[in-house]
């Protein structure tokens, strides 16, 4: 019990909570991230602020990234808490049916109390994107939209759990898409649900594959060279025994098929 005690002590002295006034917006802050708000309620801040630290361990673990501990002190990532949805959508002119949004150079993510999925697909999403492209370079013209996405989607337990059966449905019924033609679908511009799905499900795949075949510290290393060379398939062949895209294709679908 004492035990107990102590943990939960410890965990709301390492939240730290500060409180300030800056153009009417109060301040929480927590090791990595500071959140701004207005009229939240206090235990749902408490929930943004432990979901948030969580995510954080996970992707840099997930990715390899723990070693580079990127946000802290004025490195610090911020969330803006809106009220409700409808003060949410007038300050980022996003639709009805967001639950968040990120604003990836400046490390901000804007979202309301309560919002449908947030915790369990946006944050992870979102923090998946501003890890990875800060590490790898926002403007970085040499990441594929397969590789961006497939680093944020890699997070969200959702598409991760349904990603095999999706892909096995898809290459059962001929429409499995090869690596170089997923390197030239925009995501967002695909209409219907079921491609959306797919590509992402293969997406999250080819990081599954790279990482649990070839191992975290590649990955990295992956990543290093992708930013230092801005060249995609110079840092595939630096760091995997591929020599370009076709080759890696080929043995991720092998990787598939077994």
């Amino acid at each position: 019990m004492r035990r107990c005690i102590l943990s939960v002590a410890i965990f709301c002295l390492w939240l730290s909570f500060t409180l300030a006034n800056t153009d009417d917006w109060s301040v929480a802050k927590s090791r990595h991230f500071i959140v701004h708000y207005k009229n939240a309620p206090g235990d749902f801040i408490e929930q943004l602020i432990e979901k948030s630290e969580y995510y954080y361990d996970k992707i840099a673990d997930d990715l390899g990234f723990r070693r580079y501990d990127f946000w802290l002190w004025d490195n610090r990532a911020k969330i803006y808490l809106h009220d409700d949805a409808k003060a949410y959508q007038a300050a980022t002119n996003q639709p009805g049916w967001s639950s968040g949004c990120a604003i990836m150079k400046e490390k901000v993510i804007h979202t309301f109390p309560y919002a449908k999925g947030f915790f369990e697909t946006t944050l992870p999403h979102e923090m998946g994107h501003i890890i990875f492209r800060e590490f790898v370079g926002f403007d970085n013209q040499a990441v594929p939209a397969w590789l961006d996405e497939g680093v944020a989607s890699y997070q969200e337990n959702i598409i991760y759990s349904m990603a095999h059966k999706l892909i096995a449905e898809a290459i059962a019924a001929d429409k499995f898409i090869k690596l170089e033609n997923l390197a030239k679908i925009n995501p967002q511009l695909i209409k219907d649900d079921v491609s959306a799905l797919l590509f992402y499900a293969e997406a999250v795949s080819i990081i599954d594959y790279l990482v649990k075949e070839f191992g975290k510290d590649n990955f990295i290393l992956f990543c290093q060279n992708l930013r230092d060379k801005k060249d995609l398939e110079r840092a595939i062949s630096y760091v995997y025994p591929f020599r370009n895209i076709q080759e890696l294709d080929r043995a991720w679908q092998e990787y598939l098929s077994e």
